[in-house]
């Protein structure tokens, strides 16, 4: 998968040690408490290590025009595989309902094809209607339903051309 992906508006691109307070403010919007600095910059080194391991990964979203970090979105192994790894996205909170996801996650959808591989997986919450929109525009579909110690969790799929 390409770690640097452009799109009309935004930058996909690897995590930097410049993002880690952002990052820890949008975890912080969860609403589990901030994260520490060393705690953010190890989840960070992970996500590093896990693309170097995987090749696929989760990139910063940079908005073009601002340069600021609006939050990450790619491929995630999580709760999938290598071969059919999961598409994530989360964008801080003030920038919803302008189209960034979508385009963010369309980007990583032709990444995705573009490495050849058959299908991707997403789980969403059932509580989370903004992204059931965005991956419905995607092409997703229902697949099942499981539940994990916070609940309900929606899978979705999608077959790659």
């Amino acid at each position: 998968m390409s770690l640097q992906l452009e799109t009309a508006r935004l930058t996909l691109r690897p995590w930097t040690d410049s993002d880690i307070d952002a990052h820890r403010e949008l975890v912080a919007e969860r609403g589990d408490g901030m994260p520490s600095i060393e705690h953010n910059r190890r989840m960070i080194e992970d996500e590093r290590a896990a693309s170097a391991r995987t090749g696929v990964a989760l990139l910063a979203v940079v908005r073009r025009d601002v340069g600021d970090f609006i939050g990450y979105c790619g491929l995630t192994v999580g709760r999938a595989s290598v071969d059919e790894p999961e598409i994530a996205y989360e964008l801080f909170r003030h920038v919803h309902g302008q189209g960034y996801a979508t385009e963010a996650a369309s980007a990583v959808l032709d990444a995705a094809i573009a490495t050849g591989r058959k299908r991707l997986w997403s789980t969403v919450r059932p509580w989370n209607v903004p992204s059931f929109r965005v991956l419905d525009k995607l092409g997703f579909e229902r697949d099942h339903v499981s539940t994990d110690d916070r609940g309900e969790l929606v899978w979705l799929t999608r077959s790659l051309p």
